[in-house]
């Protein structure tokens, strides 16, 4: 596939904090797949989609969870 200047702007990685990070479009087809928050006990405080994006930080940088940025949710 030759790089077109569309096929650029779907593959651009410059949407967020990081180039691991989900683009919009990519969370809209993951977040059905996603537990939701079960019934009952402690509300959910934390935001799923940054740790999803910090799950695909370590897929693509390979480093350990407690060495993740810390603008990434807590362990």
């Amino acid at each position: 596939m030759p790089w077109t200047g569309t096929a650029r702007a779907e593959h651009n990685c410059d949407h967020g904090r990081y180039p691991s990070d989900s683009t919009d479009g990519e969370w809209v087809i993951v977040e059905p797949f996603l537990p939701s928050a079960k019934p009952g006990g402690r509300p959910r405080t934390t935001c799923i989609r940054p740790v999803y994006d910090a799950i695909r930080y370590i897929a693509a940088s390979g480093c350990q969870w407690r060495m993740l940025p810390k603008d990434f949710p807590p362990g």
